[in-house]
């Protein structure tokens, strides 16, 4: 095992030598180490992480300072939810170098209720804990079939999930696009020509990041480029810092701030579905990271993970946020910087509980314009949508399942294209039929089991 004082590269200057990063997992590294490379991590991961709260928020109508509160707490639950992880508890976190964040798997659903909320005239903070509910009642699950998931797993083959994460990536864009432009369409202003300079300005920033930059700054494009367009921004008089003035510099998130959550059979059907899908791509993040560091992942371990994702997604409801997941980007990371000690990964969730329980921060980001956001929001969800892409192009597409992948993304597509399709269903379905990420599933998943019985009835040898 590698020694604490041996010298480990930022991003951009290159993987370390194979011999010397055999098996550092378990590696202590000095405090004037760990703090960079853990301010790294959260670097390449903040802009994803707190986009969920502010699509959330942005949808609700939140003010400034309930805004605030969520991408607090989403923080702190990250914070939370990567220790457990890294560091364990009894059979719980696999103790790898992973990163937890929020899934983006979780905004259709929850956008779905927020539309069936706003339709009833319903405050936001019944609808809040009509969300959190879902949320803890899908933990739980979580815990209970995490042994099995590896039995659940051939429902969701390449071809399902790629279908599932393209719809994802596709149900999104139109969050971006209406960012893009300045809010919803009845907003005055919207599609102002100011608006779309502002979101193609930030937009090309981030672009010549990714093409121009190196290491921790092409990491890290998305979160600058936002920083530049906010500046843009300022200097063009559309941010108002007042919030910023006025939030504390410290104060603790506490538990169940929105009041206790509400229990609904749609919403917690709706949310459950979001957490097989996330578990199952968990899967395939763990063995991937175990690979990378050079410690295959047994059963064993695979369960401990998969109860920390259901840990992190309990939390996330009892502390007013939303399911948590290991971010795939984190785990680039490992193989850009050579560095695969678990507990700089364990020092990244503690900056982002210190950042948690800072308002200003919290608030600082909830004043970036929203054509700022449309402007990194359609490199972020078009990236989903890429990521799904890539998937099904390593699937061999015979017809059966170009079929599944065609019917599934139209299906999925009902809600983004149509608000008032389902109209005539009853309300209560609500969560379940306006999700487009739950009806691709929900197609995908069915189809590619009725095709494959099909398969195997004609050939029994298959």
């Amino acid at each position: 095992m590698q020694s604490a004082t041996t010298q480990l590269p930022l991003a951009g200057q290159g993987p370390a030598p194979v011999a010397a990063i055999a098996d550092d997992v378990d590696a202590m590294l000095p405090a004037r180490r760990l703090l960079p490379l853990a301010c790294q991590h959260v670097l390449v991961m903040y802009a994803g992480a707190v986009a969920v709260p502010l699509v959330v928020g942005r949808a609700l109508n939140l003010p400034p300072a309930q805004l605030g509160l969520l991408i607090s707490a989403d923080l702190v639950a990250c914070g939370f939810a990567t220790l457990i992880q890294t560091l364990g508890l009894p059979k719980v976190g696999i103790r790898l170098p992973i990163v937890m964040g929020v899934t983006f798997a979780s905004i259709s659903p929850m956008l779905a209720m927020i539309a069936t909320g706003n339709a009833a005239g319903t405050p936001p903070e019944t609808v809040l804990r009509g969300i959190y509910g879902a949320v803890i009642v899908a933990g739980l699950l979580g815990f209970l079939i995490a042994p099995f998931v590896g039995r659940v797993s051939r429902l969701f083959p390449p071809a399902v999930t790629g279908t599932v994460i393209l719809s994802i990536g596709l149900s999104l864009m139109r969050v971006g696009i209406n960012w893009t432009a300045g809010g919803q369409p009845t907003d005055p202003g919207y599609g102002a020509p100011a608006h779309l300079s502002l979101a193609l300005l930030t937009l090309g920033v981030v672009l010549c990041l990714m093409r121009f930059g190196h290491g921790l700054l092409r990491g890290g494009a998305v979160l600058v480029g936002t920083v530049a367009g906010t500046m843009i921004a300022g200097a063009m008089g559309q941010v108002d810092l007042s919030p910023v003035r006025d939030a504390p510099w410290f104060a603790l998130v506490r538990p169940f701030q929105f009041g206790m959550p509400t229990f609904e059979l749609p919403a917690s059907i709706a949310m459950c579905l979001v957490m097989m899908t996330v578990m199952i791509e968990s899967f395939g993040m763990f063995m991937a990271a175990g690979q990378m560091v050079g410690r295959p992942v047994d059963r064993r371990q695979m369960v401990r993970g998969l109860r920390g994702d259901a840990a992190g997604t309990v939390l996330g409801g009892v502390f007013n946020t939303f399911p948590y997941t290991s971010f795939a980007q984190n785990i680039g990371l490992l193989s850009i910087t050579g560095v695969r000690s678990r507990f700089v990964c364990a020092g990244a969730g503690g900056v982002l509980l210190a950042l948690g329980f800072c308002p200003k921060l919290a608030a600082l980001v909830a004043a970036v314009p929203l054509p700022v956001l449309g402007g990194a929001a359609l490199v972020m969800f078009g990236m989903i949508a890429a990521t799904g892409i890539r998937i099904l192009g390593s699937v061999e597409l015979t017809f059966e399942r170009l079929v599944t992948i065609a019917v599934s993304i139209a299906i999925g597509l009902i809600p983004v294209l149509s608000d008032r399709f389902f109209q005539a269903m009853p309300a209560a379905l609500a969560p379940l039929l306006h999700s487009g990420i739950v009806l691709a599933s929900i197609s995908a998943v069915g189809l590619n089991a009725f095709f494959s019985a099909r398969s195997t009835a004609e050939d029994p040898m298959a």
